[in-house]
This record gives structure tokens, C-alpha cells and sequence, in this order.
């Protein structure tokens, strides 16, 4: 009996001649699926902010809104205007770099999917989302922001900075190590552009979303050429 990859296809080698730790990581199963339905929550959110009246859930966010505001100053405040620093133009350089530095060293097919999830994705997702929904801001933002609230290019960027890390660099055990500090990554940046009242809680949530259904759909997207790579890695014989 044939195994077959998440999309269906027969693997290229079979499972006992993979590497044995696997780098890049191979879609989890129902990837393709899951991938499309957190898009299609966030398309959805986007859609119920387009209507006349307030989306059910602008109360939720108005009240987290209210227990954010925990003013300018202090170690809460300095740890989040250093997250939005990071989240920013900077939260580019990460990716960008990641996906060079695979290319100097052969990994070019994990470099083009680091650098089609987690920097190409940002403009063909994130501002045509932005310019569909255009969500005005929180009420006096604590940090320069430009128009459209919804959704969250930081939180998109920072999951899928975290994904495409996960795939791509770590090992299965470390990989799963590394779940839990994305995730705490992720949080802080959520917490971080509320905090700021630079977007809304609904914002921060529907870009992560959108950012794990983009990586998932992508990785899917880039299975066989990263399956590809790994077997070359095992065998030595990246450039080829």
C-alpha cells in the first residue's frame, strides 16, 4: 500500500528512505481544508464589518478596547511599544534575511516558500483585506498607524514568520518546543496592538487566522519541492 503526501500525491521515495528528522517539515494532515477555512473566517469577519450596522461582536471589542487602556508609561507600555517596533518595517528583515541565508546555503526551494509566505502573502492577503473592510482605527492610537484596521499586518507577520521557521529550520522535537514559544510570540504581539489601541481585538485575531490558512495553504502549495529538499539534504546533494 502507497502512502500518500496531504494532497494526495505518492511520496517522491518511500517513507523509510526520508531523512530522519524530516527538515522542512511536511504538511500536517488535512492542511489543504484547514488552510482554506481560517482564510474564509477572516474574508468572513471582513464581510460583517462591511454592513450598516456595528458587527455583534464591536461590544467585545469595545469592552477589551476599555480594559487595554493602560496608558503611555511603564513596563507594559515599554514592552509593547518594543514589540510594535519589531512587528513593523523591522518584522521584514527576519523573514527576508531567513530566506537568503537558506539560499546561500542551498535551500533554495524552503527560501522561496519563507519568502512567499512571510513577505509576498503580506501584500497579496493583508492590504487587499485592508482595502476591502478600510475599518477606521481604535480611538487615539499610542503609534503612528496608517488607514485600515482590519486585519493585523503584525500578527499576520508574526505567524507566519512562526510557521515558516517551524517548517523550515526545526527538527520534529524541537519543532514542537518551538510551537509553544511562537505561540507566546504571537500572543504578545495580539496583546501588543491592542494595548496600543492600534487595532481591535477582532483585527488581531482575524490576522492571525489569516496568516496560519496562508502558510497552511502554502506549504501545501510547496509540499513536493520541499519534500524534494529534504531528500536531497539527506543525500547530501542540496544543489542539484
Amino acid at each position: 500500500m502507497i502512502e500518500l503526501t496531504p494532497l494526495g500525491h505518492p511520496p517522491l521515495v518511500p517513507s523509510s528512505s526520508l531523512p530522519p528528522h524530516y527538515v522542512p517539515a511536511p504538511p500536517p494532515r488535512g492542511a489543504l481544508p484547514a488552510g482554506f477555512a481560517l482564510l474564509l473566517m477572516a474574508l468572513s469577519v471582513g464581510l460583517l464589518l462591511g454592513g450598516e450596522r456595528p458587527p455583534f461582536f464591536q461590544a467585545l471589542d469595545d469592552s477589551w478596547a476599555r480594559w487595554m487602556d493602560g496608558g503611555r508609561s511603564g513596563t507594559a507600555a515599554g514592552f509593547a511599544y518594543a514589540l510594535d517596533r519589531l512587528g513593523g518595517p523591522l518584522g521584514m528583515i527576519f523573514p527576508l534575511g531567513l530566506a537568503g541565508g537558506l539560499c546561500v546555503y542551498g535551500r533554495w526551494r524552503s527560501g522561496l516558500f519563507v519568502f512567499a509566505a512571510a513577505v509576498a502573502a503580506n501584500v497579496l492577503v493583508v492590504l487587499p483585506l485592508k482595502s476591502m473592510v478600510d475599518r477606521p482605527r481604535p480611538p487615539h492610537p499610542l503609534v503612528l498607524v496608517n488607514d485600515g484596521s482590519y486585519p493585523s499586518g503584525q500578527v499576520f507577520t508574526a505567524v507566519t514568520l512562526v510557521i515558516v521557521a517551524g517548517v523550515v529550520l526545526f527538527p520534529p522535537r524541537a519543532r514542537r518546543w518551538w510551537w509553544l514559544v511562537g505561540a507566546l510570540y504571537v500572543a504578545a504581539m495580539m496583546w501588543s496592538r491592542t494595548w496600543l489601541h492600534a487595532q481591535w481585538l477582532s483585527d488581531v485575531v482575524a490576522g492571525a487566522l489569516a496568516g496560519g490558512g496562508t502558510c497552511l495553504l502554502l506549504q501545501c502549495a510547496f509540499a513536493r519541492l520541499l519534500e524534494r529538499e529534504a531528500v536531497l539534504a539527506a543525500e547530501n546533494r542540496l544543489w542539484l
